[in-house]
């Protein structure tokens, strides 16, 4: 008899020996999935599908629909004054949700002149101190933390003189490339299939979700509480209820982002300078995965790109 059957035999022996009956097996829980929401480059001008006011109407009402906890909205503060930005902003935060720091007019690390990037850096801070629900975070554009060696740690040391801290992602997204793909369409007259756009979104995000959590469990160890990098743009005001739904539908339960940034990842500090794909990506390279390779539908636009075809997205009127 293999040694765990004889155990469990014993084992039953002895407990009709004393009277008490065996305990039924269970299986083993699964680990929670959570998830928060965060929207970069809010408020995003009027354009060619809703304006400002409508696009933050839908994402404000269906995730109120939804019963969905406070999302994070990354702030532009360049996008202030205009197109009723600074409202739209406030009207985030009457309905709940965080506002943080994601630059005055969303520069690139490596390319800036530090000086300048840092200036920028408190610009915003100045254009967000009046507003509600303010979080000390700060996400870098392009999730470019800096290169070389020296300038990424240079913002480090600038964002914690400032008491900030790095508002990164676990999940990332190309759903801006999807949603320029809609504008493009649409300024060049085609004709628009919106379920076999919406088919495309939610598959790429829920890649992305898949593909993330994966690679945490594999790298880390475990399942951490995620956040996602979504834009507030035309895309996430269409479908955003429609995602929720979806990754409600596969186990997930969304959180806050205060619990995100509350988990044992945030305090871990990628040493590697790509970070192009958020924290976990980051941190699995610093534990010896290679970077090569590190795809998914997601993020790849040539994918996207033969879905759209494949799916007949857009075609001529």
């Amino acid at each position: 008899m293999h040694r765990s059957a004889l155990a469990v035999f014993l084992g039953v022996v002895l407990s009709a020996c004393s009277g008490a009956a065996p305990t039924a097996t269970t299986e083993p829980a699964l680990p929670e999935k959570r998830l928060a929401l965060s929207f970069d480059d809010a408020p995003m001008s009027d354009g060619p599908i809703l304006t400002g006011d409508e696009r933050t109407d839908a994402l404000i009402t269906t995730l109120a629909d939804r019963e969905a906890p406070p999302a994070v909205f990354f702030v532009t503060t360049q996008g202030l004054g205009r197109d009723n930005g600074r409202a739209r902003i406030e009207r985030y935060v009457d309905a709940g949700h965080l506002l943080a720091n994601h630059s005055h007019s969303h520069q690139g690390a490596s390319s800036t002149d530090p000086a300048i990037y840092i200036a920028d850096i408190d610009e915003a801070e100045r254009q967000l101190a009046g507003f509600g629900n303010r979080r000390a975070w700060y996400r870098f554009p392009f999730l470019d933390e800096g290169r070389p060696l020296e300038r990424r740690d240079l913002y480090r040391s600038a964002l914690a003189e400032r008491g900030l801290t790095n508002g990164y992602v676990t999940m990332d997204t190309y759903d801006w490339y999807l949603n320029d793909k809609w504008r493009r369409a649409l300024a060049a007259g085609q004709m628009v299939d919106e379920a076999a756009l919406k088919s495309v979104y939610l598959d790429m995000l829920m890649a992305s979700v898949e593909y993330y959590d994966e690679l945490a469990a594999e790298s880390l160890g475990e399942s951490p509480a995620h956040i996602i990098l979504l834009h507030a743009n035309d895309l996430n005001a269409h479908f955003i209820g429609d995602f929720i739904d979806r990754v409600r539908s596969e186990g997930w339960t969304l959180v806050s982002p205060d619990e995100v940034y509350a988990d044992p990842i945030a305090t871990q500090t990628p040493q590697t300078l790509i970070t192009n794909q958020g924290h976990v990506a980051a941190l699995a390279i610093d534990g010896g995965r290679s970077p090569i390779g590190m795809t998914h539908l997601g993020i790849e636009e040539d994918q996207i790109d033969a879905l759209i075809e494949t799916r007949q997205v857009f075609g001529e009127r």
